[in-house]
């Protein structure tokens, strides 16, 4: 993890609870995914590149330099990446007030929260950008931990924001589930020992989740909001 203030709202030693949940945001919580292939693909063509955005698209919820190394030639002047990654930084911005939650979202982490679960947002997302995500979202009274992309040396699909996550809210990987849309969300997760339960709201099909190691797959807040007492969350609580 690097050097930084840490996750915000860490919990004291005497708010800990054994066992969490953590959530990714984008594309999870908030119905962001698209906005940001759209300002992706905005700010490779303000740098020459055209890239596709269905190439975009499944790229995004990996970090943002990975997703420029991803998607751009190995043969270019690799100095255009900075421009790239303040080019979107600064196109997504010009979106945060049309920024919603996906229907569910809030009741969802409120859910969690009141069974005694420790919940944390476990973002890469710039801290400005995750600023307006959780005001989008609205439940700071039920969120005990955010991460954002100064607490993360690596993104995913190297699991080090998870891991600054377990550490703000004081648990094992043993006692968590992740809750995110993407395949890099699965693939970080798993490489911690973390059950995912991935949501296709983000984009992704149902298919690719579970290849990438899914333990279960729901349509969106609100569908795992209603299936709560059967999925992985439930069996948390029960255990």
């Amino acid at each position: 993890m690097s050097e930084g203030k840490g996750p915000e709202n860490q919990l004291s030693p005497g708010q800990r609870r054994e066992k969490g949940v953590l959530f990714d945001v984008d594309g999870t919580l908030i119905d962001s995914a698209y906005i940001h292939t759209l300002a992706w693909w905005q700010a490779f063509r303000q740098s020459g590149f055209d890239v596709p955005m269905a190439r975009i698209h499944r790229c995004v919820g990996m970090g943002g330099a990975r997703l420029v190394d991803h998607l751009l030639p190995d043969s270019r002047n690799t100095d255009v990446d900075e421009d790239v990654l303040s080019a979107h930084s600064g196109i997504f911005g010009t979106y945060w007030s049309s920024l919603r939650a996906f229907d569910g979202a809030r009741d969802l982490l409120a859910r969690c929260s009141e069974n005694g679960l420790a919940v944390a947002l476990a973002s890469s997302a710039r801290e400005q950008d995750l600023g307006a995500l959780r005001a989008a979202l609205s439940a700071d009274d039920f969120i005990h931990a955010a991460t954002s992309s100064n607490d993360a040396e690596n993104s995913k699909p190297e699991p080090d924001i998870l891991v600054a996550a377990l550490e703000a809210v004081g648990i094992q990987a043993s006692g968590a589930v992740y809750v995110g849309d993407a395949v890099w969300d699965v693939m970080a997760a798993s490489r911690l020992g973390i059950p995912t339960i991935a949501l296709t709201c983000g984009g992704t099909s149902e298919a690719e989740l579970r290849e990438a190691g899914a333990v279960e797959v729901y349509e969106g807040p609100r569908d795992l909001l209603d299936n709560l007492g059967r999925s992985a969350i439930g069996k948390l609580l029960a255990g």
